[in-house]
Order: structure tokens, then sequence, then C-alpha cells
């Protein structure tokens, strides 16, 4: 998505430790106008595939989603990070480590909100190590749900997460894909610019 893209290199910045710095619109502060666009470019992408749920993990996540999740016309249900007293004692969980906190985390859905008769999409923010995403396909997978698809806003072609996930014949659509970034230079190249 050209327009991803160009807000990537206009706005975005490379960190040392592979970070893709995007807060100024992606993850802290949002440019709502332009998650319209993606999730528009994500329900041209998945247009034919049954999904009645999109399902995302906290926290930067959620925003994304949820415009998706009003595009599609469909419930948004987020794995949280942490038990809280307010969540239900039935819940799906899984471990994922996260590569931008470098910790794991315990990742729970409740049981109220994910079943077997769920399609459901799973939209994220970025996509490098596969990590969470792998962690929210093993809550799908536990509540009998089918993953209908993966949606992702900006993925790190060069790192192992993709190509994982598509292995598994899970359909993945990254609307930015950087094939290099380097912090020195603050080169950022995306996927067919080679």
């Amino acid at each position: 998505m050209r327009l991803l893209e160009e807000r990537i290199l206009k706005d975005g910045s490379v960190r040392p430790g592979d970070i893709i710095k995007v807060d100024s619109f992606l993850n802290h502060q949002l440019d709502v106008q332009l998650f319209d666009e993606m999730a528009k470019e994500w329900k041209r992408l998945f247009a034919g595939k049954e999904i009645n749920k999109i399902l995302t993990i906290e926290a930067s996540g959620i925003a994304i989603a949820a415009i998706a999740a009003l595009e599609f016309g469909v419930p948004l249900v987020f794995a949280k990070k942490s038990a809280t007293t307010n969540i239900d004692k039935e819940v799906y969980s899984t471990k994922v480590y996260s590569y931008t906190h470098q910790k794991d985390y315990n990742v729970l859905v409740s049981k109220k909100y994910l079943g077997p008769e769920d399609k459901v999409l799973i939209i994220d923010d970025v996509l490098a190590n596969g990590a969470a995403l792998e962690g929210l396909i093993a809550l799908v997978e536990s509540a009998g749900a089918t993953v209908s698809g993966v949606g992702i806003a900006i993925e790190k072609g060069y790192m192992p997460g993709g190509k994982l996930v598509r292995d598994r014949g899970i359909q993945v659509e990254s609307l930015a894909v950087i094939s290099k970034m380097d912090d020195r230079t603050g080169e950022i190249r995306f996927a067919g610019e080679e």
C-alpha cells in the first residue's frame, strides 16, 4: 500500500535493535484517516473470505483493528496481556514473547468471545519474528475457531515471522513490507524496490 509506505518514509525512523519507530501515526499518536484506508485495503484483500470476528493483541493493534472491525462490520476481540479482576475465569491462554518489550506475556481471551463458530481475521501493527501472531493463532485454534487470514500494517520482510505463518497455509496480507532497514543511515527499503 503505497500510502502507508510513503507515510513510513516521511514520518518513520529506524532505531537500533531493528526497531521501526512509527509512533507519530501508528502506535502512539494515531492517524485514523490512514487506518480507514488500511481497513478498506484489507477488506479488498480478504474479499470472499468468511470473517465474523477480528482478533488482535493488546495494545498497539487495538486501534487499527477497531477501524478494520468497523469496515468489516464484525466485533473486535483483543487478547489481554494480563488477567484483571473483571475478566472471566474461563479463558484461552498462551504465552507470547514481545520483540518490542523483550519480555514474555501470558495473553488471554475469554471463552465467551471466541468459539468454534468463529472465522477470525487477525490484525496487528507490526510483524517481525511472528511470536505475537503465533500466539494469536494458538488462541484461535484453542477455541476451535478458524483463522481466515492475517492483516498486518508493517511487516519486516527480512525477518522470519511472515514466512512462518504463510508456510502454514494462512493468507497474510501486509500493507507495507520492509525489505531492509539501516539504523546508521536511516534507510528504509520496501519489497519490490531491490
